[in-house]
């Protein structure tokens, strides 16, 4: 019984340990957030996110890092935002949803340089109507599909992502209009 009672108290020690530094680093992300909302982006704010990143638990470290690259790409940093994406999509202590924002960021920037099939490859999972991200997946993945020169299956695409009520607005009008642009039939933009 006293094994027990250690054994408990000891996880709810932990536990509580584990709020309290959550909270702390809320905070601090928080601050740093008001900082960068007031102009500051300087290197006090970049060292406050690298090391909420390093010191962070899986959610709050995403949120550090993904914020780091967001400072990062107005002042043309981009081998830094890339490196903080890369980091967040290869993270598996980072939830799903922040893993999927850094993919599709990290997408973005790398468009250009990668090869039409690793853009499809990378997307895949989030190129799907079952998921938030298949208007923005979708959209890079078609780019890349055009790119390929697979037309038909960039066409696919675009009306399904034209025909979507869970994908905004301004995204199924751009769909339309680069599948009308190209002389593709698209679904008319779900209204």
């Amino acid at each position: 019984a006293v094994l027990l009672l250690a054994a408990v108290g000891g996880w709810l020690f932990w536990k509580n340990n584990q709020a309290e530094q959550a909270a702390a680093g809320s905070e601090q992300l928080a601050a740093i957030l008001t900082d960068i909302g007031a102009g500051k982006t300087g290197t006090d704010v970049e060292q406050r996110l690298d090391t909420l990143a390093r010191e962070g638990n899986g959610s709050l470290s995403g949120a550090a890092r993904l914020t780091r690259a967001a400072v990062a790409l107005p002042k043309s940093d981009r081998a830094t935002a890339i490196a903080q994406y890369r980091q967040v999509m290869e993270d598996g202590d980072v939830p799903p949803t922040v893993r999927d924002t850094a993919t599709i960021r990290l997408t973005q920037l790398e468009f250009d340089s990668l090869q039409p099939q690793q853009v499809i490859d990378r997307l895949a999972p989030l190129a799907v109507k079952e998921s938030a991200w298949y208007g923005s997946a979708g959209e890079l993945t078609a780019l890349a599909m055009l790119k390929a020169n697979r037309r038909g299956e960039a066409a696919a695409l675009l009306n399904g992502i034209a025909a979507s009520k869970d994908v905004p607005a301004s995204l199924r009008a751009r769909a339309e209009q680069l599948a009308a642009s190209l002389s593709i039939p698209a679904a008319p933009a779900a209204r």
